[in-house]
């Protein structure tokens, strides 16, 4: 019998949908929400209003483009949480709805756990090359930063975590700053692009052991900006690339510097990105020059697997699917949940 997923995210402020069959992507959509821009950061209530609008049109149009019919569905995966609970409970709710009524399994997926299993989603027209157990992988987002063991599918350590904030709010607040707007990440390494990474020097920020800190390297930024712009009021237009560059080196130095002390202690060439900061140019760069000074194999996932994107809650949830890790309905969502 094969077997096929329908995936559901609705973490934050993308809400989508995805269909996995026997471990193979048939359709991936996603819908963003544009109405945050102008507010420079996700409003909670708008996003889960959004999610409510998006759902049922997402996921039908998932199934019409995998040409799976809902009676063939195996089970229906759904972001449990880490996230807004708004925006969980949609997700949560329609998956429990659709389940009941197609009278088939539920699975919970954790967010953070999918980001690193989408390494294991097949793809038609592209080589499967998984990472091989144990590996090492470096998740990078915008509300998380951690170094992890993966053991198998299901055992995951975390042997390293941010103090404070994540590096890819550490971006977008630095972004922010300099007046661009939201999500500020992604445009600082396109105009980091034509930039020195060498014209500015910000400080690094010290955490313990594999931990990592960018709360400091913010408020830098912060400070050295609004000192410049009292001496040149058009600085931070005037100096953008070279801003953008030279803030963007500092924050890849620090998750590559970690990178290569957990590889140190625990021996370990296999290595694999995840997380939307996954996308980023001069990190994909960097671990690739890494990989070749250590002997690492390393896994970097396709950009459209980089952000948030039900694809990795259905492969999570067939290999759940596989282990019996069923939800009960009595399930809800949790805003916080450890890998």
């Amino acid at each position: 019998m094969p077997v096929i997923i329908l995936g559901i995210e609705s973490s934050c402020d993308d809400t989508a949908a995805a269909i996995v069959h026997d471990g193979v992507l048939l359709s991936s959509v996603i819908a963003d929400q544009e109405v945050h821009r102008k507010y420079g950061g996700v409003v909670p209530e708008l996003a889960s209003r959004a999610h409510q609008q998006n759902i049922i049109p997402v996921v039908d149009r998932a199934l019409k483009e995998s040409g799976v019919e809902p009676g063939e569905l195996s089970a229906v995966a759904f972001t449990r949480g880490p996230g807004l609970l708004g925006s969980l409970l949609v997700g949560t709710s329609f998956a429990k709805g659709f389940a009941l009524a197609r009278k088939i399994p539920l699975v919970e997926v954790n967010h953070l756990h999918a980001h690193i299993m989408v390494h294991f989603l097949k793809q038609e027209g592209t080589e499967w090359d998984p990472p091989v157990f144990p590996f090492l992988s470096l998740l990078v987002s915008g509300g998380h930063t951690q170094l992890l063991v993966v053991k198998d599918h299901a055992r995951m350590e975390t042997i390293g975590r941010t103090i404070d904030d994540a590096a890819g709010e550490a971006f977008d607040k630095c972004a922010k700053v300099m007046g661009l707007p939201y999500p500020g990440g992604p445009l600082v390494d396109k105009y980091a692009a034509g930039g020195n990474p060498n014209a500015f020097r910000f400080p690094k920020p010290r955490a313990g052991g594999l931990d990592f800190s960018f709360s400091g390297l913010k408020t830098s930024f912060l400070y050295f900006l609004r000192d410049k712009m009292v001496e040149e009021g058009n600085f931070a237009v005037k100096y953008r690339d070279d801003l953008c560059a030279s803030v963007q080196r500092t924050i890849v130095e620090i998750l590559a510097g970690k990178l290569e002390k957990a590889f140190r202690q625990t021996g370990i060439r296999e290595i694999a990105l995840a997380g939307g900061v996954s996308a980023n140019t001069e990190l994909r760069r960097k671990i690739r020059e890494q990989a070749g000074k250590f002997g690492w194999k390393v896994h970097i996932p396709r950009i459209a697997l980089t952000t948030d994107n039900a694809a990795m809650i259905a492969i999570t949830g067939y290999y759940r699917y596989l282990a019996g890790e069923f939800a009960g309905l009595e399930i809800s969502p949790l805003t916080r949940m450890p890998v």
